[in-house]
């Protein structure tokens, strides 16, 4: 079943480790077939070395176990209310890369500092608050992913234009149209994050971009006038 996705998604999740994203197991893809409504994740605390397309767990968006032998990771409960809210996203992915990790731990959102950062995220990213101790004990993950889509409705933050968030004291999620495109924006997130720390450091007094690069920069690549890459070939 599913057979495609899986292989995608266990390929999206090899990825982490090459970029440097994750140590041992701190982090997980998933991928999800919207004609289907079923759910391709990492099982939960599998080596990646170990892994293989046809360990990947399939649920349904209750959370119901559809095929696999492993138990699925424990992050699940997360990505199934971010599907569940919202149609564009189609992979989403968690880790606890070490300089985007650091602002969450700080509790900071990460400002937009300069275009590499405007290139593909329009606008700072958010860092949700902690869950209180009730939501923690009521259900963690499940909480987790209400806290970000409540914070994103709340803000009313485009899923697209920001793919990304911040969990307080925890991690990153990212997402995107696919597993590979979610793995590509925690790939930005870390290397922005990093970015923005040590521009920080370089000058304590620094502002983010102006409004006008932000969308100049934006609004280049995405968009109905995007014009950057080689679309209209």
């Amino acid at each position: 079943m599913l057979e495609k996705l899986k292989k995608e998604v266990y390929e999206a999740n090899m990825l982490l480790p090459d970029y440097k994203l994750i140590t041992f197991t701190w982090g997980n893809v998933s991928g999800i077939d919207r004609e289907k409504n079923l759910v391709v994740i990492k099982p939960s605390g599998i080596e990646y070395h170990n892994l293989k397309p046809e360990d990947m767990v399939v649920l349904d968006l209750e959370g119901n176990h559809v095929e696999g032998e492993y138990n699925p990771s424990s992050d699940t409960a997360t990505h199934l209310e971010l599907y569940r809210r919202s149609p564009q996203i189609n992979g989403i992915v968690h880790t606890h890369s070490p300089w985007a990790t650091s602002w969450a731990q700080a509790g900071r959102e990460i400002p937009c500092y300069g275009t590499t950062h405007a290139d593909y995220i329009y606008g700072s990213i958010p860092c949700v608050r902690n869950l209180t101790q009730e939501e923690v004990d009521e259900g963690y993950e499940k909480n987790t992913g209400k806290l970000i889509v409540d914070s994103f409705d709340r803000q009313e933050l485009d899923y697209e234009a920001v793919p990304a968030v911040l969990c307080k004291n925890h991690g990153v999620f990212t997402w995107g149209k696919s597993s590979h495109e979610a793995v590509h924006n925690a790939v930005v997130v870390e290397e922005v994050a990093k970015m923005a720390a040590r521009s920080e450091m370089i000058n304590q007094r620094i502002q983010p971009a102006p409004q006008y690069l932000l969308d100049k920069h934006y609004y280049r690549k995405h968009g109905a006038n995007a014009y950057y890459g080689q679309g209209g070939k």
